[in-house]
């Protein structure tokens, strides 16, 4: 019995020794150095130590003192401070130290979203070079979130990350829309930006709403309900892996590289190759159901001044995925569809005159290619070389049908999946702000979104504990193919629910309807997207009420005969045409919500806007730019800021 005692006695011991909440002060990820803290706020600082520890925390030459909870939870609280440091903080337990050094209080905004608030600077950076090269504030610092789906409730502290300052190797990692915003936001006020960097790719907008914040949907909480059976979740999924890995180990192998003389060889003989133009899709250009892997060879002619020098291709964008070779020697590879391909070729590779290119595209589904309406060239400094034309190609392999895959669950479309695993973890914090750049996964029921985006803004005010959060969004761009008739659209009802949400207070939108790409759901200009936002910020969070922060958003529609005279809000010094055509993208109905274009001109005192079409003697719903790509929209106000798109029934 005492033999018993005693081994229960050095287990126990050895479990409060090995673990860290009950042996020593612990502080979240966040609380870290090189953080910044919200100035002019009262600022928590929590954390974890054994069940009634003393803790405390000295900061300028002031002791601040705590003791855990039966839970082993502490939290302290440190008065307003003004914007300034690099401080340092010092966390004292019973049985450890912690100290902190060079942190900030200035202004701390949360970025949230999917794949165009992640996109960092790196993805952009032949665009926006000289941004990175001169990247050298301190003062602007991000903290990167990592990716963390969790099903079963909020977690207490995130898995990793660090705050890092903005220099031009960071601010590679660095939101490239965020980055831009806080460079703003610091030339204007001149205080400390911190960035938390919280967004997902491919995310649906459920996915960062808590649980409580979903209670009106039904859909979602009883979702929320089969997905607490986590072991039939994962189930489910690890089936669904199985497929996946079991197809793609057994596809067929590519003729192309286990051929005796591999076809990237410098050497290899293309001659019975056929051509292709190249950008363009291979099933627009006689190869038709072709799912597999097409080989593109071409002999380019390198000028005397960039043989032997560094240079750097752009091969646009490629569906699915692709390897570069030069001369023989792999570049570099992409394993998915969305980023731009551009590869950096070393000095010493390229040789004046007859230089052999290859890239090797993989293609699983769909339309495979190179994207049209994209770069593609080859420059060093002193010269550039156009790819397009015509390259040669040959089929390498054909990959079979798949069969229908077994049902899964995608973990970033599950409702609170990203809420609990990469907010919920540090909502003590104070916030200046959020911004918010979301919509296009949720582009396939667009009917909710606005009950959806409405209940984000309240839960994440409620669960900041902060009523009047700043909740500035970014409204989708154009995107798709250009449609020439007036029809539906779901990326214009997202755009229109979008306009709506601002009938919640304290929030503001950039309208980026001028800044898309048909053919890139990830589009090049990101910098207009974070300036829009800060010039939001400086109205509704720095309160600047003579600022014109927004473009014209509708705010009226009244018939006058059979024509209907539009009234904005945000027309600053007037409204105008950004260009020299006539006003586009206007569609006016009757009754019959039969939608034909409709002739537009500005009012002689340009605040408002006549629309008529002959052929509607009583015209009663009116839109602009209602379309997946209302291309090159022309409707601004004098401060360059485009018209949001939009619906309206006449009165």
């Amino acid at each position: 019995m005492k033999r018993t005692i005693v081994l229960l006695l050095a287990f126990v011991s050895c479990a409060i020794w090995h673990n860290p909440s009950a042996a020593q002060v612990r502080l979240p990820r966040l609380i870290s150095d090189g953080m910044v803290l919200q100035r002019d706020s009262k600022v928590k600082i929590w954390g974890w130590a054994s069940q009634g520890e003393a803790v405390s925390i000295d900061f300028k030459k002031k002791t601040y003192k705590t003791k855990a909870n039966k839970e082993g939870d502490w939290e302290i609280t440190l008065p307003a401070q003004k914007a300034g440091g690099p401080f340092k903080i010092t966390v004292k337990g019973e049985k450890n130290t912690i100290s902190l050094s060079n942190i900030l209080f200035g202004d701390v905004w949360l970025c949230a979203g999917q794949s165009n608030m992640v996109h960092y600077l790196e993805l952009h950076q032949d665009r926006y070079a000289q941004e990175i090269k001169e990247a050298q504030n301190p003062e602007i610092r991000q903290f990167l979130v990592s990716s963390n789906p969790v099903l079963t409730g909020p977690i207490e502290d995130l898995p990793d990350g660090e705050w890092k300052e903005a220099s031009s190797e960071n601010v590679l990692k660095f939101s490239a829309v965020a980055y831009f915003f806080a460079k703003k936001i610091y030339a204007k006020y001149a205080v400390p930006i911190g960035l938390i960097n919280a967004s997902i790719g491919g995310s649906r907008i459920e996915a960062w709403i808590s649980e409580s914040g979903l209670k009106s949907f039904d859909d979602l909480s009883a979702q929320l309900i089969q997905n607490k059976d986590t072991a039939e979740v994962f189930g489910l999924n690890r089936k669904a892996e199985a497929f996946r890995s079991d197809w793609y180990a057994n596809l067929p192998e590519d003729k192309g590289l286990v051929a005796e003389n591999p076809w990237y060889s410098a050497d290899y003989k293309s001659d019975s190759w056929r051509r292709m133009n190249v950008p363009g899709y291979w099933e627009d250009q006689g190869i038709k159901q072709l799912n597999g892997v097409v080989w593109y060879r071409k002999e380019v002619d390198i000028p005397a001044t960039m043989a032997g020098q560094p240079a750097r291709v752009a091969l646009g964008r490629i569906v699915d995925a692709d390897h570069f070779y030069v001369n023989g020697k792999e570049i570099g590879n992409t394993t998915y569809l969305y980023p731009q391909r551009r590869y950096n070729v070393p000095a010493g590779l390229l040789k004046e005159g007859k230089n052999t290119f290859v890239i090797r595209v993989l293609n699983y589904e769909g339309k495979g290619g190179l994207v049209p309406d994209k770069p593609y060239y080859i420059a060093s400094e002193s010269d550039t070389v156009d790819l397009k034309g015509y390259w040669q190609y040959k089929v390498g392999a054909v990959y079979p049908e798949k069969a229908e895959e077994p049902p899964s669950v995608l973990l970033r479309f599950q409702p609170t999946v990203y809420y609990y695993g990469m907010v919920a973890p540090y909502k003590k914090l104070h916030l200046k702000g959020v911004l918010w750049y979301q919509g296009e996964s949720n582009v396939d029921k667009p009917g909710s979104y606005l009950d959806l985006q409405k209940a984000l803004i309240d839960d994440w005010r409620n669960q900041f504990n902060d009523e009047e959060l700043p909740f500035l969004y970014v409204q989708l761009p154009n995107f798709l193919d250009v449609n020439y008739q007036p029809t539906e659209s779901s990326w214009a009802e997202i755009r229109e629910a979008q306009r709506k949400a601002l009938s919640m207070p304290n929030t503001a939108m950039a309208v980026a309807i001028d800044l898309g790409e048909w053919n890139d759901i990830h589009p090049d200009r990101k910098k207009p997207v974070g300036d829009r936002l800060a010039l939001a910020a400086q109205h509704m969070a720095y309160g600047d009420e003579n600022i014109v922060y927004s473009g014209p958003l509708i705010q009226s529609a009244k018939k006058e005969g059979q024509k209907v005279v539009l009234q904005f809000d945000h027309v600053g010094s007037g409204l105008e045409v950004n260009n020299d055509e006539p006003l586009k993208w206007f569609a006016i109905a009757g009754k019959d919500k039969k939608f034909v274009w409709a002739q537009a001109e500005i009012s002689t005192d340009q605040k408002t806007l006549i629309v008529w079409n002959e052929t509607v003697e009583n015209p009663e719903y009116v839109r602009y730019g209602w379309a997946d790509n209302p291309d090159q929209v022309n409707l601004y106000n004098k401060e360059g800021l485009p018209a949001s798109p939009f619906q309206i029934e006449v009165k």
